[in-house]
């Protein structure tokens, strides 16, 4: 049986490339990517594909291959007799993937410091003043987003590729927590502390240093990732016990 909508308010669609031929599947893929790495579609949302066959105007066929493209990606589930929801991570989930993605981000820095070029110096430092208005105009969502911006432009100039694709996958399947606007405002601003601390040794190319920052950076991180509230709905029970 589908699952019944319980859809939020989304934002609105990005029109198709060719508005006479319609929305492609790669398009709806794209969409409904955006709309659960944005945080609009929270964990454990259900996604019905009717509702969504008649959002894109489209039959249910390009939605279940986008939902199962998805679920391949680790952001969707789908359960006999349940439908299609958004995947719902417990506590120790968040926690184990937070552990994998240190160790990734760990693996590329050393070899960015010495490939970043000017523009990757410039890339980062934009990136981390995006996070510091983020920081002062106490913009939850923005430093969220932002701090994902920011620690892939001081991995990707490693010209470690796959390595890097695996960090951003790791990174996507916590997007839908959202967990950065789930930590207060003090919290936010001590991290991006860490953030200045990595910047300045990223700009000076000195890897120790920047991996030191970002060791300090990723303990503090997992001590808040580690408090984030258990009993609000925002994480599964372990063993699949929030059916």
């Amino acid at each position: 049986m589908p699952s019944r909508s319980r859809l939020p308010r989304l934002p609105e669609f990005t029109p198709p490339a060719d508005p006479r031929r319609g929305y492609s599947q790669q398009e709806i893929l794209a969409e409904l990517r955006r709309f659960i790495l944005e945080g609009s579609l929270p964990p454990g949302v259900g996604l019905p594909l009717r509702e969504f066959a008649q959002r894109f105007d489209v039959s249910a066929i390009p939605v279940r291959e986008s939902l199962q493209t998805l679920i391949g990606e680790g952001l969707v589930e789908h359960r006999p007799n349940f439908g299609y929801t958004v995947t719902r991570l417990t506590a120790g989930e968040l926690r184990e993937l937070y552990v994998v993605r240190e160790q990734l981000e760990f693996a590329a820095l050393a070899a960015a410091v010495r490939h970043a070029t000017a523009e990757d110096h410039r890339v980062a430092t934009e990136a981390h003043a995006r996070l510091e208005e983020a920081v002062l105009g106490d913009d939850p969502a923005a430093y969220h987003r932002e701090t994902r911006t920011f620690h892939l432009a001081l991995t990707r100039p490693s010209g470690m590729a796959r390595l890097v694709h695996m960090l951003e996958y790791a990174w996507n399947i916590t997007e839908p927590i959202q967990p950065m606007v789930h930590v207060s405002a003090g919290e936010r601003a001590v991290l991006h502390a860490d953030h200045s601390r990595q910047l300045a040794a990223f700009l000076a190319g000195d890897a120790e240093a920047l991996l030191a920052a970002t060791e300090q950076h990723h303990a503090r991180l997992n001590h808040v990732v580690a408090g984030l509230p258990t009993d609000t709905g925002l994480f599964a029970e372990p063993g699949g016990g929030d059916e």
